[in-house]
């Protein structure tokens, strides 16, 4: 699977979630997947809406998961944003 890929509401993106980090941040490219690291643990769902609220504020459009609630590798929908303006965003 690629990084970004299209979809009908929007851009999919992969994403490899660090949990627990020292800080927020979008990092670079991790085997197939943007790299992204979030302060809130992996537990009831913290990290996931974490990673959400820090895509959503970079993207400028609303971000749901879609697939790996419960892992590390996550596909999340950057809704109503076509593919070449996520890529232009997240700088990949």
């Amino acid at each position: 699977m690629a990084i970004l890929s299209d979809h009908p509401d929007g851009t999919l993106l992969t994403v490899w979630l660090v949990a627990g980090a020292s800080r927020d941040a979008i990092g670079g490219v991790h085997g197939d997947a943007l790299k992204v690291r979030v302060t809130a643990p992996a537990e009831r769902g913290r990290a996931n809406r974490a990673v959400a609220a820090l895509l959503e504020a970079r993207c400028g459009s609303p971000v749901e998961l879609v697939a790996g609630g419960t892992g590390r590798r996550k596909v999340l929908l950057l809704r109503g944003m076509h593919r070449e303006e996520a890529r232009r965003v997240l700088a990949l």
